[in-house]
């Protein structure tokens, strides 16, 4: 049974912080550096809402978009790395918020950056094993929950959103070969170290530059110089392995859409694979990273620019926190 992306949709909270703001914070910076080192001119801000808030808002402007009738779900996942509740899973609520019919799989998984190439791995299974045809993949994300104030570098990076995609045995984009992987030994390089099990109770360290105090165990902590190594390393070997794969060559793929790193990360691996530019797709400036949801915002936005086609051969890779990374290729499919 063939598996395809048929529509996608996002939602944006409505705070936003510009690099003006982060400059009133951080003086020794400048919107000029922000813009041309980290490619970002605008991150939201999930304020008083959740993760699972958004992914609400997300699946209702796609139901909303595309006039998906709720009752064809018969799949609900969530990825998430900051759910609602430790329990129980917030793809459970959903189903009720969304009016879903009770007949549906519901579970959460957790995954950060590559969790939607992992979802549409997932949902590929689920279709292939004939046990799901509509599948309402959603990924949401309210990282800045866990950055502290005076954390600059996270705080120019990270943008709450969420997103979702009906995955379903039609639709535009056909969900062909994929490739995975994961390297525990990195898991402290992007790491939440206390309030699960662990280490339930909060140390109380605060971040204070000024004192040499850089990081703090009750806030997200990011090796940047780690990541960027591991990213270099991994996504090389990781599109080589999937063109391997799929029995193409690099010319043979239209568009590249990868996980919406940084623009200083993204030039970097472009450059060092050998994609022209043309082909390289970036959609960060007025969004932000948003882990899970870069890729299908950047899908969305492509589809929307004509970049994607009935013709197409898109390549997709997700990269980062576990250290943990997956790729696919999609092609154009004929409605």
């Amino acid at each position: 049974m063939k598996t395809f992306i048929k529509a996608i949709s996002y939602y944006l909270p409505e705070t936003f912080v510009t690099n003006a703001d982060i400059v009133k914070d951080f003086p020794d910076w400048s919107e000029d550096k922000i813009a041309k080192k980290i490619g970002i001119n605008k991150r939201y801000i999930a304020k008083e809402m959740t993760s699972g808030d958004m992914a609400e808002h997300a699946a209702n402007k796609l139901f909303e978009e595309y006039s998906i009738n709720r009752s064809s779900v018969d799949t609900l996942i969530l990825c998430t790395q900051s759910p609602d509740y430790f329990l129980p899973t917030t793809a459970c609520v959903l189903q009720d918020k969304l009016g879903l019919p009770t007949t549906v799989v519901a579970f959460d998984f957790n995954l950060g950056c590559s969790g939607f190439v992992y979802g549409l791995g997932i949902a590929k299974g689920l279709i292939s094993a004939g046990i799901s045809t509509n599948i309402l993949l959603l990924t949401a994300e309210s990282y800045n929950k866990f950055i502290h104030p005076m954390d600059r570098g996270n705080r120019a990076l990270f943008s709450d959103a969420a997103a979702a995609t009906l995955i379903s045995t039609d639709g535009v984009l056909e969900i062909e070969d994929m490739v995975f992987g994961t390297d525990g030994r990195g898991a402290k390089n992007l790491i939440l170290e206390n309030g699960a099990f662990r280490q339930r109770e909060k140390q109380n360290i605060d971040i204070d530059p000024e004192k040499g105090i850089n990081q703090s165990p009750d806030f997200l902590f990011m090796d940047g110089p780690e990541i960027y190594n591991f990213t270099l390393e991994a996504v090389p070997a990781m599109v080589e392995e999937l063109l391997l794969k799929s029995n193409l060559l690099k010319e043979d793929v239209d568009l590249y859409v990868f996980h919406q790193a940084n623009k200083h990360m993204l030039r970097f691996i472009r450059e060092s694979i050998g994609i022209p530019d043309d082909k390289f797709y970036m959609c960060l400036e007025n969004i932000g990273n948003t882990v899970s949801s870069t890729i299908p915002i950047a899908l969305y936005h492509a589809f929307k620019e004509n970049r994607i086609n009935s013709e197409s051969k898109v390549m997709i890779a997700g990269f980062g926190v576990g250290y943990s990374w997956g790729g696919a290729i999609l092609s154009g499919n004929k409605m």
